[in-house]
This record gives structure tokens, sequence and C-alpha cells, in this order.
């Protein structure tokens, strides 16, 4: 049914010992585009992948994959999904050719069948020159590249990307945001969850923010930015010694926790207009903190997670 959702979870829990990896989640996600699940290391995201793709039982609550549920119904679930995790999955003693037409087998092609497959399926992921390589020579990007492409050799109704691009460079990063787009041009629904926030802005519709094993924010990501409720104050300071004090101060007198970003120059904190800003780089300049630029813009997904949990998105060891 074309109103069928692709997932639907209500009140679902998961325990490890007395940690509760998973918390009363609550999910809707409607078939096409992709769904960004977002949150940092130990939100419980992986859990509740590995629930929704039968890997684990939830110990309370309902899950449905595309109108079947995980506990009764694995078996349907496995044949119309498919789960790309944070590792990769192919062999690396095979050549990228060779792992494909490996599982095209496995899912019932005949040989020439299968290798067509592989040939069309190198060909779609920027691979065909590297097809004949053993797998331990490809690049990171390559590798992941190869394993989207070993999760659709039957394509799937819906596809799992559990962090797909962790410990990539930007270049490879850029790529597999592109193999994602296409695989929903064709018409796959992909769940994605990340701890990436740009990735989150660059490619998912709607987006849940988890933390603790609980949906706590759900929409577009203009939806989550306006949520916030006031607009971002970014500076960049001319001496990155000086960034600490920027921090302090801005902290000082804007009340407002300070995102210290990747960047070793730059600062970012929620203001709540103009005038407010004006005031804290003014003082900045009072204090002898040289700036060499500044602005003021909608929030980040950064800023918004900050603003939902009261700490950045990088700070939670990883438990789940």
């Amino acid at each position: 049914m074309a109103s069928e959702l692709a997932v639907e979870a209500t009140g679902v829990v998961k325990h490890f010992g007395d940690t509760k990896a998973i918390d009363g989640l609550d999910l809707a996600v409607a078939q096409g585009g992709v769904y960004g699940v977002l949150g940092p290391n130990g939100a419980g995201k992986t859990t509740a992948i590995r629930i929704l793709t039968t890997l684990l039982r939830p110990d309370a609550g309902v899950a449905r994959v595309l109108g079947h549920d995980v506990t009764k119904e694995p078996d349907a679930v496995r044949s119309r999904m498919s789960l790309t995790g944070q590792f990769s999955s192919v062999d690396d003693d095979l050549t990228g050719i060779e792992n494909l037409v490996f599982l095209g087998r496995l899912f019932g092609y005949s040989n020439r069948d299968a290798k067509a497959r592989a040939l069309q399926l190198l060909d779609a992921f920027g691979l065909a020159e590297a097809g004949a390589k053993l797998v331990k020579h490809y690049s990171g990007g390559m590798r992941r590249r190869l394993d989207i492409a070993s999760s659709i050799v039957v394509t799937p109704d819906l596809i799992f990307l559990d962090e797909p691009t962790t410990g990539l460079d930007p270049r490879s990063r850029n790529q597999v945001w592109d193999v994602v787009r296409a695989l929903v041009a064709e018409g796959t629904t992909v769940i994605l969850t990340t701890q990436y926030l740009e990735e989150a802005d660059q490619l998912a519709g709607r987006i849940a923010v988890i933390d603790r094993g609980k949906v706590i924010a759900e929409g577009t990501p203009n939806d989550l930015k306006a949520s916030v409720g006031s607009g971002a104050l970014r500076v960049r300071v001319e001496q990155e010694d000086r960034r600490e004090a920027a921090q302090a101060t801005l902290e000082r007198v804007l009340g407002e926790p300070v995102i210290v970003d990747a960047d070793p120059a730059s600062l970012s904190v929620r203001v709540a207009d103009a005038d407010r800003a004006a005031l804290a780089v003014a003082e900045l300049t009072r204090e002898g903190i040289p700036i060499v630029n500044f602005s003021l813009a909608q929030p980040s997904l950064d800023e918004v997670f900050l603003a939902l949990t009261g700490r950045p998105a990088e700070t939670t060891e990883d438990a789940a």
C-alpha cells in the first residue's frame, strides 16, 4: 500500500544488563527519501537499527518494518530490506567483482546474471576500474561504496545505513552522499544514522534526534533549526590561542554555552537578536580579542542539538 510506513516503532525498550540502551523509542517513517536518525555515540542509534533489522529482539514495545512485525515476522522484514553497518562486510581477499558475484550467487542468480549485476553495480558506484583489484588495496571511500553496492545486489525497498561515512575523508564522504542520493532516485527508502550533523542536513528530508535511547525531537532540518527560537552568532578569532578567552567572553555576555567548532579559530553561540550579537562582538573588541569576521545566521544542527540536550553532539561516550 502506498500509505504503508517504512518504519513504525512504538514504546520500544532494550536493556543490556542495568543499562537501558533504548528507552521508549517511537518512530514513524514514511516511504521515500532519506530519514536521518541523529545523535552522538551512545545515544542508542545502532541498537535501534539492530532491532529494526531483526538482529536484536526488543524487551518491550512494537516495531514494524514495511508493515511486518520485526519479532513475529523477521523473515518477511529481511526479504524487503538491507543493512550496511558501521564496518565493512566485504572480503578483503577477494576482488570487488568477486565479492559482488559471490553475493549474487547466494541470492540465486546464475553465474552469468551475477556477473552482469556485479559489473552494473561497479559501474554505477564508480568502481569499474577497480573491480579486478583485491579489496584490501581499496581506499576507505572505495570500500564503503563497495559495501553499499553489496547491500543492493537485490534492490531493497528499504536500506539502513548505519553511520556509513564514519572515519572517511571529506572527498570520500561526498562520494558516499552521491551514492545515497542515487539510491533514493531509484525509489529505495534510506534510513541513515549519523553523528555528523552536516550529513543529516545534506541528505535527510526529516530527522529524528535521539538522546539516551529516546527521540527528543523530530522534523525537517529547517523545523529543528526553527525550534531553537533564535539565531546563531558565529565568530572567527584572528589568533587561535585567544579562542578560549573569546569563549569565556561570549558565555559571560550572552549567558549561553558556546560551541567550539572543529576549526580551531571558530566559535558559535545562540543569540536572541542582532542587538545582543553586536554587544557581544563589541565586548570582544573591548577586551582586545581581535576577530577576523562574524556573522548572524540561522542556527546549525549542532546548535539545535546543544539546545535540546545541553551538550554538544560529540561529547557522549560510545555505549550503544
